[in-house]
Order: structure tokens, then C-alpha cells, then sequence
């Protein structure tokens, strides 16, 4: 088990071991990081990381995440985006039931 050496905001230099880091790396863009918990004062502590890092905590054996990006963002946008307006609107069709009921009935029936 190695030992590697991080930087907490509030605790500044601390050590870690890899058990204690896990490196994440998305599929889609390549970009990576590396999180822990501070053994100082326990926050969470994520920091970016270049490929040449994500190397260097995979080699000492710190466990590797792969994740993607949400499917969402590939979706063809359509329509205008949404302004102030249209989010008091949907705030008052919240507060009455009766319509947003109906509305919702709607929505179901296509």
C-alpha cells in the first residue's frame, strides 16, 4: 500500500494511502480526478488530475471509477428555453391542484 501525498484547503499537506483515494475518469472526454477524505478534518476532497497523475495513482494502486457522461446531453434540444415567466407559470399551476391534475391527465393521454 502506498503512500501519497495530497492537499486538503483547510489542513494544507497531508498523507493519504491508496486504500484511502479513488482516481475517476470518464469515458466519453478523458478528463480525470481523484477524491479522498481528508484525515485531518475529514472533508471530502476532490481535485483534478492529468492524465499523467491518473497514471501515477492507478500504478501505486488506487482504485479507478469509469464513468460516462448523462445521455441527456445528447439529446436534440427543441423549443425555446425556458424564461421567468414560464417557471412563475409552472409555480402557479403547482399550487392549484384541480389543473394541475388536469394537466398532468393531459400529458398521460398524450
Amino acid at each position: 500500500m502506498a503512500t501519497i501525498r495530497a492537499t486538503c484547503a483547510d489542513c494544507g499537506d497531508v498523507e493519504i494511502t491508496s486504500d484511502e483515494v479513488v482516481v475517476r475518469v470518464c469515458v466519453d472526454n478523458g478528463h480525470g480526478s481523484y477524491t479522498f477524505r481528508c484525515p485531518g478534518c475529514g472533508m471530502a476532497v476532490a481535485k483534478p488530475a492529468e492524465p499523467r497523475i491518473v497514471e501515477l495513482l492507478i500504478a501505486s494502486g488506487v482504485r479507478l471509477h469509469r464513468w460516462r457522461l448523462p445521455a441527456e446531453l445528447d439529446e436534440q434540444r427543441v423549443g425555446d428555453p425556458i424564461d421567468h415567466d414560464d417557471l412563475l407559470d409552472f409555480h402557479r399551476l403547482l399550487g392549484d391542484d384541480g389543473r394541475l391534475t388536469t394537466e398532468l391527465g393531459r400529458l398521460v393521454e398524450g
